[in-house]
């Protein structure tokens, strides 16, 4: 098969990523084969080429093919799977597989077990044409879902909706979504989904709009330090933080109101914790299959949208450059 393949870390500027053929996998007993349609291209796979997240084993392998969010057909079934069949479209998300048996595992929150393997981080992902999958962990795609285009749903689509139900919101609360990017603009419509009034926090045109396309109540324009947010200072309920900048997380810990909840999806730190006012800080990563398959019936439902550009896979340097100039509104979505 032909995939984009990261022999070793370096900055997308040098192309890291090489189109070339590659083995295609064979399933084993509970797994199967995937023929990929879309893959969406996430924040997270630049870091990990880039070498931004080696400190945390990441990745876990080399060469290794990139790309977590993934729709396909079933290709081929190995031993013992009978809940699926040939043909049948299907999505992956980054939870590749997980133990089953830790304390994590066994209360429905298995996106947190540690012996989790990540697709395209610790296994080969979906910058290709086939992908190897665990049945038990693939999910079904209901009607009314773009096999072209909602591949982002298996990573943005559940990354948003696990910080909002993290975000504590209801119909009389307000939250700030910080960032507007592939998760944000998912996130604004998970939260309107619990009711809150949702302000957008961006700091281009093009990503402010995309915020009001979204159904955002409000957007608060911001320069790249953030430094002029102080009249905002302390209103918000709850702060959902998507952007990547360390100088976007202090000024959005400073939006949050006394008792308030502040979600991180982002790696950061915590700089100038007030405790006096009694806040409530989180983290929050993708989320279990239950989540998953709640944001599916929500999308099949026309509930949540992902803002999408397609283009080939084998033009993913030149697609993650532009997400790191932040050149690509939405998600970018790549095809064999």
């Amino acid at each position: 098969m032909k995939a984009m393949v990261l022999h070793d870390v370096g900055k997308i500027e040098s192309n890291p990523l090489k189109y070339e053929d590659y083995p295609t996998p064979k399933p084993s007993t509970g797994e199967i084969l995937v023929k990929i349609i879309s893959t969406g291209v996430c924040h997270s796979n630049l870091h990990m080429i880039e070498g931004d997240w080696v400190q945390y084993g990441v990745p876990a392998k080399l060469p290794i093919i990139p790309g977590h969010e993934i729709i396909g057909k079933v290709a081929e079934l190995g031993e013992g799977v009978n809940n699926l069949k040939a043909g049948q479209p299907v999505g992956l998300s980054p939870l590749w597989n997980s133990c089953g048996r830790c304390e994590h595992c066994l209360t429905g929150n298995e996106h947190l077990c540690d012996s989790a393997q990540i697709t395209g981080e610790t296994v080969d992902g979906g910058y290709a044409e086939y992908v190897l999958a665990k049945a038990n962990y693939v999910y079904s795609i209901p009607e009314g879902i773009d096999l072209q285009s909602d591949a982002p749903l298996f990573c943005p689509g559940v990354t948003a909706y696990r910080a909002s139900k993290m975000a504590a919101l209801g119909p009389e609360s307000t939250v700030y979504v910080v960032g507007i990017g592939g998760v944000g603009h998912v996130a604004i419509q998970t939260s309107k989904l619990f009711g809150a009034r949702v302000i957008a926090v961006s700091t281009s045109d093009e990503h402010a709009q995309l915020a009001k396309e979204m159904g955002a109540d409000d957007v608060i324009m911001t320069n790249r330090n953030y430094d002029n947010l102080e009249k905002y200072h302390d209103s918000a309920g709850s702060v959902i933080v998507f952007s990547p900048s360390q100088k976007a997380i202090d000024a959005s810990l400073r939006l949050v109101k006394k008792r308030g909840t502040f979600v991180m999806g982002v790696f950061g730190d915590i700089h100038d914790f007030r405790f006096v006012k009694e806040i409530k800080v989180r983290g929050s990563m993708i989320g279990p299959r239950s989540d998953m398959n709640e944001v599916l019936y929500l999308a099949s439902k026309g509930k949540i949208k992902i803002k999408t550009t397609r283009f080939k896979v084998a033009e993913a340097n030149e697609v993650l450059k532009m997400m790191k100039d932040g050149r690509i509104v939405g998600r970018a979505v790549l095809s064999p």
